[in-house]
């Protein structure tokens, strides 16, 4: 279950914290086929099975590398969700590692931890978080970020 943090101070007082893991997330071949529909990457690692199991050196297609970071957003919120604030922006990312492949038909999931909270003029706060993908019984994450 998520855990709820009140307002920025809530998050000051989890810096330095791991918050926790997501639920686990199957990567399936519809999902990878819309993500290369949305950003026109089409390669056939991710969108061809049949070849993708021929010729590739992961034995069957992958998710793309960045359809891994963008399920962030998706994850997060089972993970903590932050009340007493507006909303939330992104700011973007720092250093962004894929270690390992996700192929498609398995399980991810998220583990975060809040590294920092500034607090900006107004009622605003940059936060920086690592973002770690970890695909089931694989020895390393996926995506760090």
């Amino acid at each position: 279950m998520a855990k709820t943090v009140e307002g920025i101070a809530g998050l000051e007082a989890l810096v330095g914290e791991h918050l926790g893991y997501s639920d686990w997330l199957e990567i399936t071949q519809d999902r990878v086929n819309t993500f290369a529909d949305a950003t026109g990457d089409h390669q056939w690692i991710h969108v061809d099975p049949e070849r993708a199991k021929a010729e590739s050196p992961f034995g069957g297609p992958i998710a793309h590398g960045y359809l891994t970071l963008s399920l962030g957003p998706v994850l997060m919120p089972t993970i903590m969700t932050v009340t007493g604030v507006k909303m939330g922006v992104n700011y973007g990312c720092g250093k962004v590692r894929f270690p390992s492949p996700v192929p498609v038909g398995s399980k991810l999931r998220l583990g975060a931890q809040l590294d920092s909270v500034e607090r900006l003029p107004g009622d605003g706060a940059q936060v920086q978080m690592t973002f770690t993908f970890e695909v089931e019984g694989a020895p390393k994450p996926s995506c760090v970020a």
